[in-house]
C-alpha cells in the first residue's frame, strides 16, 4: 500500500502524456505516414498503442517507486523523468505535427540518453524501477532505428 498512490498518480501522469501526444499524431498517421518509405521491420499500426500502453505502465510503476527515494536520490530521478517526458511528448510533435524527420531524429537520440541515464541511475538506487524501463529502452532502440530510417530514405 505504501506505494499505491505513487504508483496510480505516476501511470496516470505517463498515460497523459501519451494520450496528449497522440492527438498530434492522428492527421498524420492517417496522411503522410502512410506514404513514407518504412523499413520491412516496422511494426504493424495495431501495435503501437499496445506497446506503448505497456511502456507508459512500467515507466509510470517505475517512477512510482523511486518516488519514495530520500530526496536527494529522487530529485536527479525526478529531472531525467520529467525530461524523458518532455523529450516523449515533444518527438511526436516533431516527427508527426510538424512531418519533420530530422528533427524527431535530434529529438529521440536525446530522448534516447536521458532514458538510459535513468535507467542507470535507478539500478544503483532500486532495480526493479530500473529493469522496469528496459521495455521503453527496447521500444526506443526500434524506434530511433525507424526514425533514422525514414529520415535516410524520404
Amino acid at each position: 500500500m505504501k506505494y499505491f498512490w505513487s504508483i496510480l498518480i505516476s501511470v496516470l501522469v505517463c498515460f497523459s502524456v501519451g494520450i496528449t501526444a497522440s492527438y498530434f499524431q492522428a492527421d498524420s498517421i492517417d496522411g503522410w505516414y502512410q506514404f513514407l518509405n518504412k523499413p520491412s521491420v516496422t511494426p504493424p499500426d495495431y501495435i503501437f498503442p499496445i506497446a506503448w500502453s505497456i511502456i507508459y505502465l512500467c515507466m509510470g510503476i517505475s517512477f512510482g517507486i523511486v518516488w519514495h527515494l530520500p530526496p536527494k536520490r529522487f530529485n536527479l530521478l525526478l529531472g531525467y523523468f520529467v525530461l524523458q517526458l518532455l523529450l516523449n511528448f515533444t518527438w511526436s510533435i516533431l516527427f508527426f505535427k510538424l512531418q519533420n524527420p530530422a528533427l524527431g531524429f535530434i529529438n529521440i537520440v536525446a530522448l534516447d540518453m536521458v532514458v538510459v541515464l535513468y535507467a542507470l541511475q535507478a539500478y544503483r538506487l532500486n532495480k526493479t524501477a530500473s529493469f522496469l524501463f528496459v521495455p521503453y529502452i527496447l521500444w526506443l532502440v526500434l524506434a530511433t532505428y525507424l526514425n533514422g530510417y525514414i529520415l535516410v530514405m524520404n
